[in-house]
């Protein structure tokens, strides 16, 4: 004969101090200080990509301290942001929900970077027709834009 098991005693919110042995404990629960953290990891851009970014642009016998990479990546994070805010601004206005590349470059000439924007709508173009010449155009049916009108504008 089998012997039948009392219930579990532990403390509960309800007051009976009773759990079944069956339902497993209820898991902790997420500080705010977590969340905290979670929601800035979140938000930057992987330190291991920007490191590897930053030793490529220095010699190779350089070292590149902990908090420079930081404050890198915390900078990089926030303009990369501050961009893509106003470019999914014109596309909201525009009853869009792609931002697109040509949207990328609205948003830097609107923000003051009209010298960076230039170079990149010629990257851009020639990125898009690598894709045509490739057959990898992957762009949206109904993204507005192509990259010969880059070229004119």
């Amino acid at each position: 004969m089998s012997e039948i098991q009392p219930p579990v005693i532990a403390p509960q919110n309800d007051g009976s101090g009773i759990i079944p042995e069956h339902e497993p404990p209820e898991a902790a629960p997420i500080t705010e200080q977590e969340v905290g953290e979670y929601r800035e990891q979140d938000r930057f851009l992987p330190i291991a990509n920007v490191s590897r970014i930053m030793k490529s642009s220095v010699p190779s016998t350089a070292k590149i301290a902990k908090d420079a990479k930081e404050c890198v990546q915390e900078c990089v994070s926030e303009f990369i942001s501050f961009i893509t805010s106003e470019a999914a601004e014109k596309c909201q206005l525009e009853k869009r929900k792609t931002i697109g590349g040509e949207d990328i470059l609205y948003a830097m000439s609107n923000l003051g970077f009209e010298n960076y924007s230039e170079t990149l709508k010629i990257h851009l173009a020639k990125l898009r027709q690598h894709q045509v010449n490739h057959g990898h155009n992957h762009r949206p049916s109904g993204e507005q834009g192509s990259s010969d009108a880059l070229l004119e504008e």
